[in-house]
């Protein structure tokens, strides 16, 4: 990797995450075995995962670049901030938008979040060689992490020196939980910040199943979706000893009311064993490895959601043709 541009770092929050099975072990027991989904974005997961978001049939990318392409100023002027944090910053191609809203208005510096380090040096090089003046400081590890490093030594959360934040939470990602998990990721989220800071979030709005599962699938002559799902399990291969083979597996989506469930069909029975975290999967034809949640929201209900928290709804900014929100909360004194 090329020496990262001056006003470019990367700071390891969180220098365990991929070793610490603790986790997994803990999903792979649930009754349907999950496998929590940090561990589908390593440096080639994250990879197929951009090759997802160009997809034809999968509308999330278009639809929330469309309303950023529309509205960035309007949002930049909702935020009024100089810093803005992201959570699974990803690419960054989004996000671009509405930096360069952002810096039109005053200096700004970015602080994205992302579990794969190459993504966040090479994204980190391309916002900055776009947009001048920007400033990157990058949070290497899982959510948890990068929201308790922007707590304890950013300023955000104790100090009166600290300046304001947002913490943007795009892509959707917000639906990749299950509600418990959502719950307790608010609550970070809510600990991180001051009152008054804000938490920008985007969210796919409910449609019909048949909609939904042609967007979580590969159409014909695709393979992102299916590369991507099997990655979890090479993963896990090479970070655990595990000895998943590939062939045993069928990836499929499916809608389930509002959430769409990513799974690893079962094709023939086995074991599959994981003795990084001391553990035996007794896997049967017909069953599943769950690879991802997507959840679909009401406006009305997500903002209950995070209102627990002692969040408020500021603004919104809503495709209504093809659902989709992005929506700015504000923490309350």
């Amino acid at each position: 990797m090329a020496a990262l541009p001056a006003d470019v770092s990367i700071l390891p929050v969180d220098r365990a995450f991929w070793d610490d099975g603790a986790l997994l072990a803990e999903c792979l027991r649930e009754p349907v075995p999950r496998i929590p989904p940090h561990f589908g974005y390593d440096a080639l997961g994250s990879r197929l995962f951009e090759a997802i978001t160009e997809l034809p049939t999968y509308y999330l990318t278009r639809v929330e670049r469309a309303l950023l392409e529309r509205y960035s100023e309007d949002i930049a002027a909702a935020l009024d901030t100089p810093r803005l944090a992201e959570l699974g910053s990803g690419s960054g191609k989004k996000t671009r938008l509405l930096l360069d809203a952002c810096l039109r208005r005053r200096p700004t510096t970015y602080l994205p979040v992302d579990v794969s380090r190459e993504m966040l040096e090479h994204s980190a090089a391309e916002l900055t060689a776009a947009l001048p003046g920007l400033v990157v400081q990058g949070l290497w590890g899982r959510y948890e992490a990068g929201l308790a490093q922007l707590r304890t030594e950013a300023g955000t959360g104790g100090g009166a020196e600290g300046e304001p934040v947002v913490v943007a939470f795009l892509g959707s990602n917000v639906g990749n939980t299950t509600p418990a998990e959502r719950d307790a990721l608010f609550g970070e989220v809510a600990a991180a910040l001051r009152p008054g800071d804000g938490f920008l979030v985007s969210a796919d709005l409910v449609k019909p199943p048949e909609e939904l599962e042609r967007c979580y699938n590969d159409p014909p002559g695709h393979d992102a979706f299916r590369r991507f799902r099997l990655n979890h399990l090479s993963h896990l291969n090479h970070r655990f000893g595990a000895d998943f083979r590939l062939e045993r597996y069928e990836p499929r989506a499916h809608a389930v009311g509002p959430v769409v469930e990513g799974h690893l069909h079962v094709l023939e029975d086995h074991t599959a064993a994981l003795p990084g975290i001391g553990t035996v999967l007794d896997l049967r034809r017909g069953g599943s490895i769950n690879v991802g949640f997507s959840a679909k929201f009401e406006p009305e209900g997500l903002a209950e959601e995070v209102g627990r928290h002692g969040f408020t709804l500021q603004t919104s900014w809503v495709d209504d043709a093809e659902p989709y929100g992005i929506f700015l909360y504000r923490l309350g004194a």
